[in-house]
C-alpha cells in the first residue's frame, strides 16, 4: 500500500506557533484536499494531510511519495522540507504556482515537479511512481477541463482550525494581463469554468448557509458569471468572493450578484494614479470613478475589501497619504495593502531584472510587505515605511469610524473584521519576518508604532 503525504508550508500570515493568529482566520484552502480526491481508485494508498499553518509536520513522517504545494513566499521552506525527507529516502514532488512560474528554481529540489494544474498529472505521476517509471517533470495537458471532476475531498480538512464559512471554486484564470500578477504568466489567459450545474451540487451537497468564492475573477466570463448567479439564487446563499472593478460598469450583472445573495467582494484598485495602472496594464481601472463604483457595490449591499499597491514606477512619496485619505473619504470597508511584488517569472519580474533593479533572490521576501526591488521614485526604504503607516492611519479608531458610517453591512460584521485587521496593521513590522531561521538577508520592517 502506497503511503502518501501532501504538504503546504508555512508563511509568515498564518504561522503554527508563532503568527499573527494563533488559529487561522483564513479560509480552509481547497489545494489539498483536491490533490487527495484525484489519488486514482486504482492506487492503493494510505493518504496524510498536513497544513503547516495550523499544525506541526511530523520531524518522523512515514511516507513513501510526498506532494508539496509552494507558493513563491514559501519556497525556501519547501526546499527546506524536500531535503529533509529525501534525505531520508522519500520521494518528493513539487507543484504550485511557484513550480509553474519558474520549474528550473524547483526541479533540483524534488524527485518530480508538477507545472500547471494538477487534473490530469497528479494521477499520471502517481500511477508512474507505482510503476518504478516516475519522470522528472510532469506538465499540464493543453486540453485541460474542470468537468467531470471529483469534488475536494473536504471530509480531510481539520475542523475548528479554519474559519467556518466553506470554499468552493467555479473557475480559475483569468483573462487580463496585469504584469504583477502571477496567473497570466503561469496559466495563461484561458478561463477554465466548471459546468454551473456541477457548482450547484456541490454547494447544495455541503449544505453552506455562507460561503467564499476563491475563484480569481468571477466575472471573468459575463455569460458564465450571469448563469451561476441566477442558479444560486435558489440556494438563498450568503456568500463572498473576488471580481474586478468591471462588474460596477454592468447594472444588470450587479443586481444579479447582489439578489444571488453577494455580501462581499474583494476588488483590485491597485491605484489611485491612472498613468500608474496603465503601466501594469491595467488600465481598465479609472481612478476617477472609483468612489461611484464603490456607492454602487454599497447601494446593492456589497461591501468592499479594496486593495491596493504600492511602488509602482508612477508612485511618488506622496502616494500613501493621497491612497489613505481616498479609501477614507470614499468608505472603503475593508482595505488591504501592498508592496509591488515582482514574483519570478511574471512580466514585471523580468522587466525589473532587465533593468538592474532586482536586489534580492530570496524568495521568503517576496510576501508582499517586503521591498525586493528599487522603486523608481523613492528609496526602499520610503516605499516600506510609507506602506507600513497606511496600514496604520487606515486603521486608526478614527479611520475606522469614519469609513463605518458607509458601509452596507451589519456594524457588528463591520467592527469584528476591521478591528482584526487593526491587530493585523499593528504587528506587521514583528510577524511579517520568517521564524523558522534567521533570514540570510533580513530586511526589517521598523519599528513598530500603534495609531
Amino acid at each position: 500500500m502506497l503511503k502518501i503525504a501532501l504538504l503546504s508550508p508555512k508563511g509568515p500570515l498564518y504561522r503554527h506557533r508563532g503568527g499573527i493568529f494563533r488559529k487561522s482566520l483564513r479560509y480552509s484552502p481547497l489545494t489539498l484536499p483536491t490533490l487527495a480526491a484525484l489519488i486514482p481508485n486504482d492506487v492503493e494508498h494510505e493518504l496524510q494531510l498536513y497544513d503547516e499553518g495550523i499544525e506541526d509536520i511530523p520531524q518522523d513522517l512515514a511516507a513513501d511519495i510526498v506532494g508539496i504545494t509552494v507558493i513563491t513566499g514559501t519556497a525556501v521552506r519547501s526546499y527546506e522540507l524536500a531535503k529533509k525527507l529525501r534525505q531520508r529516502g522519500i520521494c518528493v514532488v513539487l507543484g504550485g504556482p511557484h513550480v509553474t512560474l519558474v520549474p528550473d528554481d524547483a526541479q533540483p529540489h524534488a524527485d518530480a515537479i508538477v507545472v500547471g494544474y494538477a487534473e490530469d498529472t497528479w494521477p499520471e505521476l502517481l500511477r508512474d511512481f507505482q510503476a518504478g517509471a516516475l519522470k522528472p517533470r510532469y506538465v499540464q495537458s493543453p486540453g485541460l477541463s474542470l468537468a467531470g471532476r471529483p469534488r475536494a475531498r473536504r471530509d480531510l480538512i481539520k475542523g475548528g482550525r479554519y474559519a467556518r464559512t466553506q470554499v468552493f471554486e467555479a473557475t480559475r484564470g483569468c483573462v487580463h494581463r496585469c504584469d504583477f500578477c502571477v496567473v497570466p504568466s503561469a496559466w495563461g489567459r484561458k478561463p477554465y469554468q466548471k459546468p454551473v450545474g456541477e457548482v450547484v451540487d456541490e454547494i447544495r451537497a455541503t449544505r453552506a448557509r455562507r460561503a467564499i468564492f476563491v475563484d480569481l475573477n468571477l466575472v471573468a466570463d459575463r455569460d458564465y458569471a450571469a448563469e451561476l448567479f441566477e442558479a444560486l439564487i435558489p440556494l438563498r446563499l450568503t456568500w463572498g468572493g473576488l471580481a474586478t472593478s468591471i462588474l460596477a460598469r454592468d447594472e444588470d450583472l450587479l443586481d444579479l450578484c447582489a439578489k444571488s445573495g453577494c455580501k462581499g467582494l474583494l476588488i483590485g484598485f491597485e491605484s489611485i494614479s491612472h498613468a500608474g495602472l496603465k503601466d501594469i496594464h491595467k488600465g481598465f481601472n479609472t481612478p476617477q470613478d472609483y468612489a461611484e463604483w464603490i456607492q454602487r457595490f454599497h447601494a446593492h449591499g456589497i461591501a468592499i475589501n479594496g486593495t491596493f499597491v504600492f511602488g509602482i514606477d508612477e508612485d511618488g512619496p506622496g502616494v500613501f497619504e493621497e491612497t489613505a485619505e481616498f479609501v477614507i473619504d470614499t468608505g472603503i470597508d475593508l482595505p488591504r495593502f501592498a508592496i509591488l511584488t515582482p514574483f519570478p517569472g511574471t512580466v514585471l519580474f523580468d522587466r525589473l531584472d532587465r533593468e538592474g533593479r532586482i536586489t534580492t533572490r530570496n524568495w521568503e521576501l517576496y510576501d508582499g510587505q517586503h521591498v525586493v526591488f528599487e522603486p523608481a521614485r523613492m528609496s526602499a526604504d520610503a516605499l516600506q515605511q510609507g506602506t507600513l503607516k497606511v496600514w496604520r492611519h487606515v486603521y486608526s479608531y478614527r479611520s475606522i469610524a469614519q469609513r463605518m458610517r458607509r458601509t452596507p453591512i451589519a456594524k457588528s460584521l463591520y467592527l469584528g473584521a476591521n478591528m482584526g485587521y487593526r491587530f493585523y496593521a499593528n504587528r506587521l513590522d514583528r510577524f511579517y519576518t520568517c521564524d523558522w531561521r534567521l533570514m540570510t538577508t533580513p530586511v526589517p520592517i521598523g519599528k513598530r508604532k500603534r495609531a
